[in-house]
């Protein structure tokens, strides 16, 4: 998929041509105080909008290397008890005779394993924002001079304001409080913000002002922002960043620059960094650049179809109230939330507190038989994993396995495309061990495809003998509430996990042949 693509009408761009943000900054959650409503204020200004699911025919979407399915042919949702679905994470590329079990993701294990989320300590403000000494804001000991506390309250009340503006749809009032120079970046990240439909935006100051070095008047203040888009009462998930001030003559603070988070391994958010356009629908909502606006009708509807699946792995309670999906080209592949993502990677999905995961498909390692899978299994991560993600590698087969179920949509086993790959890992030296099974950031496309296929057969299997509730009911007991598979397994089966991990594999030996 090349970055040319026409731009339909209805789907604009936001602040084509801005220069970027600056980098750095950190991490917290908001408040809790119920997210204010956006009111509609004066849009003439905006250069990005949110288009209705209504307002897209779902016409021909284009994928990567050609054109996206379009609604109608998007396979219906197995119902809860139908055969076995499968998925896959969010790395890699699907492309079968070549090993389409690449795009399986190493999201399900990287990303989950430490998201920035709610109760996420002040540590990882850790290098973001220096005082003067160099020591970290978190790491001060104190609250600051009554001086710092003052200024830092004038800091807070600006953003207010901005915020206040932000939320009113005012672009005149978001930007007033910032100088000339900061404008052009503030000006994409309204748009930005305001495409995906702010509904809450909670600043909040991490600790006081610290001086600039060598640079008298300026000052970093490290904030977190609680914020939610499209729906009003959300649990809100949260960002870190740096800000940077001057004081002017009048001893107002003045806004020169907001630094993007580098809060591994969540990293900046698209809206921080990347002009979007934005498709909403009624349970996803599906963000790109203006290039490749062209197939957000195409996504948003294979989007709507994977959620469908998806709420069925809700395992923890509700749904989330929006799937958030960013398809990101080339270069933002390599920029939003870090990038660095290993080579097999086709798609993740990231945490970013308040109960949410963001999902980012890679447009340069898709084809177009591959999103909807793909699109099932990382959505089954947002609706599947805890809020703090997972951090037993062990478990790796189960968090991937019940992806995988859910991507491959009630096929039959003899059909799983990963099949040949599971019969060479498992014929290759694979030494039966479940808890082993993750591979490795560099490993070869079989070797990785024949993991999540092993991963789906031990789930499938564990299905059929027990039923699906029960399944997610040691889902939520291995994952969620971090028991010892074994202690989960004679609550949950009423059997001894060794045997049954023993009689998995077996099965999926049968299988594979």
């Amino acid at each position: 998929m090349t970055d040319g693509d026409e731009q339909p009408a209805g789907a604009a761009a936001s602040g084509a041509g801005q220069p970027a943000e600056q980098p750095a900054g950190p991490t917290a959650c908001g408040g809790e105080q119920p997210p204010a409503v956006p009111r509609d204020g004066d849009r003439s200004a905006e250069r990005t909008t949110a288009v209705e699911a209504d307002e897209i025919a779902p016409a021909p979407g284009t994928g990567p290397t050609g054109h996206l399915p379009t609604a109608a042919g998007i396979p219906s949702p197995v119902a809860p008890h139908g055969p076995p679905l499968e998925g896959a994470p969010p790395e890699g590329a699907p492309q079968r005779p070549a090993g389409r079990r690449r795009w399986r993701l190493w999201a399900a294990f990287g990303l989950v394993l430490v998201l920035v989320a709610c109760g996420v300590p002040g540590v990882l403000l850790l290098g973001l924002v220096r005082d003067a000494a160099g020591r970290p804001a978190a790491e001060r000991g104190d609250r600051g001079t009554p001086a710092e506390q003052r200024l830092a309250e004038r800091m807070v009340a600006q953003l207010d304001r901005q915020a206040a503006a932000l939320l009113d749809g005012d672009r005149t009032g978001f930007l007033a409080v910032a100088e000339p120079a900061a404008r052009p970046a503030l000006t994409r990240r309204y748009a930005a913000l305001r495409a995906l439909r702010v509904t809450a935006w909670r600043p909040a100051a991490d600790g006081v002002p610290v001086a600039v070095d060598g640079r008298p008047g300026e000052w970093r203040l490290a904030v977190t922002v609680g914020y939610c888009f499209v729906v009003p009462g959300c649990t809100p998930g949260s960002v870190g960043m740096g800000t940077r001030w001057r004081v002017a003559g009048d001893g107002e603070p003045r806004l020169t620059a907001v630094e993007e988070s580098r809060a591994t391994p969540a990293g900046a958010r698209p809206w921080e960094v990347s002009d979007l356009a934005v498709a909403v629908g009624k349970r996803a909502v599906v963000a790109t650049t203006p290039a490749l606006r062209g197939k957000l009708p195409g996504l948003l509807a294979q989007a709507e179809a994977a959620a469908k699946v998806a709420d069925l792995y809700a395992v923890a309670g509700a749904p989330p109230d929006r799937y958030l999906v960013y398809y990101a080209g080339r270069a933002e592949w390599q920029r939003w939330y870090g990038g660095g993502r290993p080579k097999w990677t086709a798609g993740y999905a990231v945490g970013v507190g308040g109960g949410h995961h963001d999902v980012v498909l890679n447009a340069q390692s898709l084809t177009p038989t591959g999103v909807d899978d793909l699109l099932r299994h990382e959505l089954t991560h947002a609706a599947s994993l805890p809020d703090r993600g997972y951090a037993d590698r062990s478990n790796w087969w189960l968090v991937e396995g019940l992806a995988e179920y859910a991507g491959a949509d009630g096929q039959p086993v003899d059909r799983y495309e990963g099949l040949a790959e599971v019969r060479k890992l498992v014929r290759g030296g694979w030494n039966g061990r479940l808890d082993a099974l993750a591979p490795a950031d560099d490993a070869a496309d079989d070797r990785v495809g024949g993991a999540y296929g092993i991963g789906y057969l031990a789930v499938r299997h564990l299905v059929d003998r027990y039923g699906e509730q029960r399944v997610l009911d040691f889902f939520r007991a291995v994952v969620h509430e971090r028991r010892p598979m074994a202690a989960a397994a004679d609550e949950v089966f009423g059997d001894p996990w060794p045997a049954l991990h023993d009689d998995c594999v077996a099965y999926l030996r049968a299988v594979a042949g």
